[in-house]
This record gives structure tokens, sequence and C-alpha cells, in this order.
């Protein structure tokens, strides 16, 4: 099966790579990048990576690479802390949203599934005290779960990671930028609560299983958005941890 990847240099992108690499059923990973990835080189038979940089268009040459990709990770985003509230939400909505609308098109007639990374605190229901991350993110969860109801052959998942924690995952260490101290000091605390801690492994693991699927609404009492919303205790939950 041939998947597409975004955020491939990231901290969840880097563990999706690794488990796209090691799964037999992926035969094809197109990564669509700013700049090269260091984890693909030496696997150019599997994994190729185009430098693209303008996220809100794609264009005929790239689409025609892509024809026959069955399914997307969405990895990229950034920390609302380092950009302006602006390219924040570019990012964060507008960019997954283009992607889905351009994919949209490479086979009308049969399924595409499009896995967006999302994160614990997004909502489509936000009060006074919502981070400005949880707004945008659930704006783009329901902008994405709206186009597919829109284009029935648009298969959409939104899944809610928590503290993404890269420790047991030796295989991407080489490969994963620094990291601040801020997180490297929090995730071995976040980790003793189980219900907000998210291994890399598993969740590139689900994640790419996900993008295989033939798009169906998953079942379960902590799935949310009929069936379209996986939060962090779902993936738990499915990851067996």
């Amino acid at each position: 099966m041939h998947l597409i990847l975004t955020g491939a240099t990231g901290v969840i992108g880097s563990g999706v790579l690794q488990q796209m690499i090691a799964m037999e059923g992926v035969s094809r990973i197109s990564i669509l990048s700013r700049r090269p990835v260091a984890m693909a080189e030496g696997h150019e038979e599997k994994a190729k990576v185009f430098i693209h940089k303008d996220y809100k268009n794609y264009d005929a040459t790239l689409l025609e690479q892509l024809k026959d990709a069955q399914g997307c990770v969405w990895a990229q985003g950034v920390s609302q802390n380092d950009v302006s509230k602006a390219e924040y939400h570019e990012i964060t909505k507008e960019y997954p949203l283009a992607a889905a609308k351009a994919f949209s098109t490479l086979h009308p007639d049969s399924p595409f599934t499009f896995v967006y990374v999302s994160g614990e605190g997004a909502t489509q229901t936000p009060g006074m005290l919502t981070a400005l991350f949880g707004k945008v993110k659930g704006l783009a969860e329901q902008a994405l779960i709206d186009f597919g109801k829109q284009n029935p052959n648009m298969k959409v998942y939104n899944v809610r990671p928590g503290a993404v924690d890269w420790r047991a995952h030796p295989e991407i260490h080489p490969f994963l930028p620094n990291q601040p101290l801020y997180k490297r000091t929090l995730i071995p605390v976040i980790s003793m609560y189980k219900s907000l801690h998210t291994p890399t492994r598993e969740l590139g693991k689900i994640l790419t299983e996900l993008a295989m699927s033939k798009g169906t609404p998953l079942d379960g009492k902590d799935i949310l958005g009929e069936g379209r919303i996986v939060p962090n205790v779902a993936i738990r939950r499915i990851a067996g941890i």
C-alpha cells in the first residue's frame, strides 16, 4: 500500500516513518517535507522524499506522483508558542484541509483515508479558558470531518495523542531534533499518569494502521465524533498499553 506522510522530521512523524518502513504491508511512502529526511536515506526504494514548500497548493506533477496513494498520516505541526496566532491557524487548520481537498482528487471514485494528528485538549466546544491550540485543532478536526461528509470517499480520522514520549523508541533517537529542557523534564513525570502518556512506537503503529484501513467509523465508548475522533485513552486501549 502507498501512503503519504508529512511531519517526518518531528517526534511523532519520526515514530510514524519508522513504523511505515518496518511494515511489510506498506509498499511505498511518499514523504512531503520542507527539507531532506535523514531517516529515509538508505530506504529509497520504499520511501521517497518530495521537497514541498507550499502546503496550501499541490501541482499536477506532484499529484501524479501520489495518484495511487490510499492514505495519509498528517503529522506536520508546530507549537502555538513558536509562531504567531495567524501562522498557527494556517499551519494547524488550513494546511491539512488543503491537503485533504487535493488528495480527494487522486482517485475520487475509491476511498482515501486521511489521518490527522490532533492532540488532547482539542475541542469543538471551546470555553473562555480553552487554549489556542485546543480551539484551532478543534476547528481543524471539524473542518476535516465536514469535508469527509461532503466527499464520502474521503475517510477522516482525528487522533489526539497526549504527552508524546520518544524515550522507549531508540530507532528514532538519531533522527530527532533536540528536545527542549521542559519536555525532557516533564515527560518522565507525565508518564506516571497513564491516561496522558503516548509512546511514539505505539502511536506510530496505530496512525499507520489507520491510514491503511478502509476508514470505517471506529467503535468504542472512548471514541468520539461518530467514530472519527480518537482520544488518547482510545489510543492506549487500541495499543494494548
